[in-house]
């Protein structure tokens, strides 16, 4: 257990599998530019799987939440409401054309900072979250702005 210095709480380590299995979920973000740039000629690709994990996880998260919030009895709508956004977000973005595959790749680099940012923010979470989703975070938007700097096609 950690104390946490703005709340006094005591923080609980983040579970080993859910560790394990977040940590094993960074590859399709980093390996994608790391392909992109030992094989150019699977670029495109490489940039299109990129884009689409990242959609597919902007999704999760919001599926997450909805998820948690959904179990109170008497669901927040606002709350319930704000967990389809993720989802919507990461429709728009996959539905931009393959030119903007730089803006595409940013902007769900930006979506997940800003569920990040949420997240943080938000009561009721296990203790652990806010370390595991800081860590993915950081790994997924590495792996997406470098995606939107190297796969270029």
């Amino acid at each position: 257990m950690i104390a946490r210095p703005d709340t006094g709480r005591t923080r609980a380590a983040i579970p080993p599998l859910v560790l394990i299995y977040g940590v094993l979920g960074l590859a399709p973000f980093l390996a994608p530019p790391l392909v992109g740039r030992l094989a150019p000629h699977l670029s495109g690709l490489a940039a299109t799987g990129l884009a689409l994990y990242g959609g597919l996880i902007l999704s999760f998260l919001g599926g997450a939440r909805w998820g948690m919030a959904v179990i109170e009895d008497r669901p927040r709508g606002a709350v319930v409401t704000m967990a389809m956004i993720p989802t919507l977000v990461g429709l728009a973005l996959l539905m931009l054309p393959p030119s903007a595959q730089t803006a595409k790749l940013a902007g769900l680099a930006a979506a997940l900072s800003v569920h990040l940012v949420w997240d943080l923010r938000s009561p009721g979470l296990p203790s652990w979250y806010p370390s595991l989703r800081i860590l993915l975070t950081a790994g997924a938007v590495v792996g997406l702005v470098a995606g939107a700097a190297l796969l270029r096609g």
